[in-house]
């Protein structure tokens, strides 16, 4: 059993300056006295730090005397609060959960359901802290005594009602290991959906789309709906292949998504229903090794209607990403898959952390995660990266 120790909580709050926080433990040195746990925020210009010590009970009435007297000097409120205790920091506590919050804008009314979820299951808030203020506002909550399954399920119901993107993650080291970052293409990676860009320039947009609604009603699998709207681009000039990748855009925060997590460390794949052909330059310009798509054949400069090779279709996106976890050396936990329709579904619910981007109801519902806001870099957040670090980041790479 832990020795009890006499301790004391420091509340220190009031208008930012420098030299505050080393003037205050300028005034606790003289003493003998030891840090145990501390916390310091700014949030417009107004400062909170909190700090608990482990003193000398004998000294208490000395500490708070000076303490005061620092408070008078710079301006500022320091409360005081000693008792007997067994230390006890945030960092000496296992089993830490992460819960991430995306919302634009972050009402009251969210942040109040996802506290109440929490106290519910006897669990504690232990810090929250703001990890992006634009686009779209992400706050994390840390989280004590309740398994990641049992809050998943009741964040679940908040996050309908309350227009907020939430994930839930287990904490310790291996939250910063290496991961896999698999992600669609058409709707998730760019804007569009190449398939609609062909048929548009064959003339036949209206056939496309039906068979793609038959698709998601069901009443055809993907490889048979693929193989029907491919049929329709029989005779498209191959010249048109290249006129659409000009057409393409790239989702909002896709460039810095991928380029934060290849300076981390981690490595990005892509595997797309839609073609080699017209996505492979750009995939190969985002610096991306690993990624799979079917391929249209294309004989005397035409194309025949037909697909080479095998069909890459919602079980082969789930294979993709098992095959490019073994060749990053990522272990399956460590993988993330990131898309949007029903042919992401395999691939979504086999990874560690399934993300649904923009996405239909039933992904919503399969996908441990979701975005709704038109933000790829979105996902850093739920990972645990800040915006001020992306963007240092990018400062510092324009500088060098």
């Amino acid at each position: 059993m832990a020795q009890e120790t006499y301790t004391g909580l420091i509340l220190l709050t009031g208008v930012d300056a420098p030299g505050i926080t080393q003037k205050l433990f300028g005034a606790l040195s003289p003493f003998a006295v030891t840090i145990i746990d501390i916390e310091q925020v700014v949030i417009r210009e107004r400062l909170i730090l909190t700090a608990l010590i482990g003193l000398n009970k004998a000294h208490a009435s000395a500490i708070e005397a000076d303490l005061n007297a620092c408070a008078q000097e710079l301006g500022v409120d320091i409360a005081t609060s000693f008792s007997a205790m067994q230390p006890e920091s945030i960092a000496a506590k296992s089993g830490l959960l992460h819960i991430v919050a995306l919302a634009n804008p972050m009402k009251p009314a969210a942040v109040a359901a996802i506290a109440g979820a929490i106290s519910e299951h006897g669990a504690n808030i232990e810090r929250i802290h703001r990890t992006a203020s634009y686009p779209i506002t992400a706050v994390e909550f840390v989280v004590s005594g309740a398994t990641q399954q049992e809050i998943h399920t009741q964040l679940s119901k908040i996050s309908t009602e309350y227009s907020v993107d939430l994930a839930v993650q287990e904490g310790g080291l291996m939250r910063w290991a290496k991961k896999l970052v698999i992600m669609d293409v058409d709707s998730t990676l760019i804007a569009q959906e190449v398939i609609e860009l062909l048929a548009a320039r064959a003339g036949v947009a209206d056939q496309v789309i039906e068979i793609t609604a038959r698709a998601m009603r069901g009443e055809i699998d993907f490889e048979a709906s693929l193989r029907q709207r491919v049929a329709l681009l029989k005779g498209l000039p191959a010249q048109v292949l290249q006129d659409v990748r000009s057409e393409i855009t790239l989702t909002p925060g896709a460039r810095t998504l991928i380029r934060t997590l290849q300076r981390l460390g981690h490595t990005v794949a892509i595997v797309s229903g839609g073609f080699i052909e017209v996505i492979e330059p750009l995939i190969k310009e985002l610096g991306i090794e690993l990624y799979r798509a079917n391929s249209l054949e294309i004989v005397d400069g035409l194309l025949t209607g037909t697909l080479l090779g095998p069909i890459i279709d919602r079980p082969a996106k789930a294979v993709a990403l098992r095959d490019f976890a073994k060749i990053a050396g990522v272990a399956m936990e460590q993988t993330i898959a990131i898309g949007d329709g029903a042919n992401d579904l395999d691939m979504i619910t086999a990874a560690g952390l399934g993300i649904a981007f923009n996405a239909k109801p039933a992904v919503r519902a399969a996908a441990d995660s979701a975005v709704s806001a038109p933000y790829l870099d979105s996902v850093l957040y739920l990972m645990g990266i800040a915006r001020e670090d992306v963007e240092e980041a990018d400062n510092q790479s324009l500088q060098a």
